[in-house]
Parts: C-alpha cells; structure tokens; sequence
C-alpha cells in the first residue's frame, strides 16, 4: 500500500482521453499540438504522438529543452519570450537541434528572437507565429496588427509560420463556445492580415480544452489548422464544472487519507501543497470528488483539505481513502514528482514528472 497523498492517473481513461482528443482533430481537418505543460510527462508527450500529434506546446525554454532533450524534435514555445542573456543563447541551441516555433507579439520581440537566432558562430533556423488578443486579454496584439509584425520578423530574417491565439475566456460558465466563435473570428482577421501584406499564413493555431468542442476546422471551412489543447489528458475539476466533462472523464485524481472525522465533515491527509491553490470564482471547492458530487471541500490549508459531505451516513471514516480531482491539474501535477499510474498491471507504474519546476 502506498503512503498518502499522491497523483494517480487511470491509465485506461488516459488514453480514452487521447485517443477521443486525437479523433476530434481529425474530424475538424486540424493538426493536434497538445501542450505539454498540463503532464509535463515525456510518457505521455510520447502517447500524444503516438495517437497523431505532429508535436509538442510548450510554455518555456525549459520545459522545451525537457522534451528536447527526449527526443521530440518538434516544439512551439507558444509564448511571447524575451531573448536576451542566458536564455538567448538556450534558444539558439534548441533551434539548433529541433524545429522550434516562439511566439510574439511586437516587433521588439522579434527583433531579439532575430538576434539569438544569428548571434552565435553559427545562425539557427527559428520560425515564429504572431499571438493574437481574441478575447482573453493576456498577451497577443489586436488581430489586425498581426501582418505588421509578421512582415517585420521576415525582414530580421525569422521564418513566419502564420498566427496563433488562446481563448482563455473559455474558462468561465457558459463561455466555451462563444470564446471559439471569438477566437475563430480573431484569427480570422489576423490571418488576412498577413495576406493583405502579400504574406503566407500557413498556422493558424488556437484552442484550449474547454473550446475545442466548439472549435472551427477547416473539414467545415472554419479559420483553424492546428489545436493546442493541454488538459484533455486527465480533466480535473474546473472542466467538470464548466461542463466540458463529466466526472467519469477525470483520469488524475489525488489520493489521500481520513484522519478527522466530525460527523459529515471529515479531514484528509493533503492541502494546497498537493492540490495546488487554484479557485476559481466559479468553482464550488478547493477540487471535487468524482465519486460524491455532492461532497464539498470547503477548506485548505497546506496539508490538510476539511470536506463537507451531505450526510455523516454518506462521509468515510477514519483511515479510509478518498480521491480528489484538483481544480487546476497543471498546477498540481507541477508540485508533484512523480505519477503513479494504475492499470491492470499487478503493480502500479511511476511515472516521472519530467519538467517539473521547468519554469524559465
């Protein structure tokens, strides 16, 4: 028996989520390009190709030189970095030994992404695709600017592979199809705008988990040719709450122990330190239970999680387990070292958690 707490990953819904993952892209006439920073795993980056996926999102440098460093040798750092120092110089080396994709958003940007490409005694080949604000209002230029600095990253000497957006705004109640329409519309409008310039747009990219069922292909004449989804491979709580899944979808659970119990509300072995802190204002606990939809978990500390079940005739008891789907999976997986993966098999995998902490 493994001691509490810990991440446990069904591996049979893992790759139900893969593969139905994998089949929607096909069906809208789209590449899939998962980003890796939900699993942070080489095991399952290698399982997402395996079902079709023609590389690899990534969020940093680091966790690019992580799968670089495995063997995937193609990688979108769909992120607007700023090349300068230490990581100009770990750009340019992973250009020199994978496809590489960066993102940006203004012509500075570009300009010194242009610069660690050709600063060493040897210049690199980098591709860049230009973000897009399609509602989110994070990073990304307006998408009519997009052209502009397309055709400002060619002049440095870039290759442009076309444009791409986040629709973040997917993740809030009765948002995920309107944040695909949103998006779609974006895109649109960026994509015609490197054209109107005389420019090629090959990429155009987006997609989050929540509004890749809404999600507009070319197979039905929508703007997208790639999708970037990254949590479909466990779900979690947030997804169960925004109606993207049931709970019978969720493949990564933390397990943990009773040791409280008052009635309907019971006390378990983990916090904020396994679970990670996220709440969204939607969010009705700090995770959920996929086994009591009706159990709550109404506080957090850092190593100990207070549930609320409708009944003490419904709670556990003393000693027993529960499983609790994180809020956020991204983040808890990023606080954990390892997975521990349960099949069939007599004994239960581990799986390493390859890029933790690859933050830089």
């Amino acid at each position: 028996m493994r001691d509490t707490p810990y991440l446990a990953v069904d591996e049979q819904l893992l790759e139900s989520n893969l593969a139905a993952m994998a089949d929607h892209a096909r069906q809208l006439g789209v590449a899939l390009r998962p980003h890796a920073k939900t699993h942070k795993s080489v095991e399952v980056g290698r399982r997402q190709l395996a079902h079709g996926a023609v590389g690899l999102t990534v969020a940093t440098v680091s966790e690019a030189e992580v799968f670089a460093d495995a063997g995937f040798d193609d990688l979108f750092i769909a992120y607007p970095i700023w090349a300068e120092g230490p990581r100009a110089t770990r750009l340019r080396a992973l250009a020199g030994r994978v496809r590489l994709r960066v993102g940006i958003d203004s012509i500075e940007g570009a300009r010194m992404l242009a610069h660690a490409a050709t600063s060493g005694e040897h210049p690199v080949p980098l591709a860049v695709a230009v973000e897009v604000d399609s509602g989110h209002h994070r990073t990304g230029v307006e998408p009519g600017q997009a052209g502009v600095i397309a055709a400002a990253s060619l002049e440095y000497g870039l290759t442009v592979d076309g444009v791409f957006t986040f629709p973040g705004h997917s993740y809030a109640p009765e948002a995920r199809a309107s944040a695909a329409h949103d998006e779609a519309l974006a895109l649109e409008i960026a994509r015609e705008s490197l054209r109107g310039l005389g420019l090629e747009c090959p990429v155009v990219s987006g997609g989050s988990t929540p509004s890749a069922d809404a999600a507009e292909g070319r197979a039905s004449g929508g703007v997208l040719t790639e999708l970037r989804p990254g949590v479909y491979p466990f779900f979690d709580a947030q997804q169960w709450e925004l109606g993207t899944v049931g709970p019978g979808r969720i493949a990564l659970t933390a397990v943990a122990t009773v040791v409280g119990a008052r009635g309907a509300r019971v006390v378990v072995d983990l916090g904020s330190k396994v679970l990670g802190a996220d709440r969204a204002a939607y969010a009705t606990g700090f995770g959920r239970l996929p086994a009591d939809a009706a159990a709550r978990i109404v506080a957090l500390s850092e190593h100990h999680a207070t549930i609320e079940f409708a009944s003490a005739d419904e709670a556990p008891v003393l000693g027993e387990r529960v499983r609790i789907a994180p809020n956020h999976v991204c983040a808890a997986i990023n606080l954990a070292d390892e997975l521990v993966i349960e099949s069939n098999a007599a004994e239960a995998a581990v799986w390493p958690v390859d890029a933790r902490g690859a933050n830089t």
